[in-house]
């Protein structure tokens, strides 16, 4: 499986961003997608996923209510939607391949995008 995530950059307090990671390969429509994240001095943390068909997803409590995340299914696409963003949100970001929605099993990481909030 091969992950391409985009969508990273640089927002203000309380604006928004959409991440998107795009699976290839052969098996890769049939994993979990979702996302970690990991700011400076600190461990990676799940943010979120959803399962192959798009019809469950699961969000992590520090990120619930401002992040959405979805899915494309004729794409092999997952996005994640930021809003109400805080400079704590600041971090590389990774897509991940994974085989259950609480982001254990990970089988693939994409190569990150930096999202960074200014205050």
């Amino acid at each position: 499986v091969q992950l391409q995530a985009s969508g990273g950059g640089l927002v203000q307090s309380g604006g928004s961003l959409r991440l998107s990671c795009a699976g290839s390969g052969r098996t890769a429509i049939r994993y979990v997608m979702g996302w970690f994240r990991q700011a400076p001095g600190n461990e990676r943390e799940f943010v979120g996923s959803i399962s192959w068909t798009g019809g469950s997803t699961s969000i992590a409590d520090s990120v619930k209510g401002r992040f959405t995340i979805s899915k494309d299914n004729a794409k092999n696409t997952v996005y994640l939607q930021m809003n109400s963003l805080k400079p704590e949100d600041t971090a590389v970001y990774y897509c991940t391949a994974s085989t259950t929605l609480s982001g254990e099993g990970v089988m693939a990481w994409g190569q990150g995008t930096l999202v960074t909030v200014s205050s």
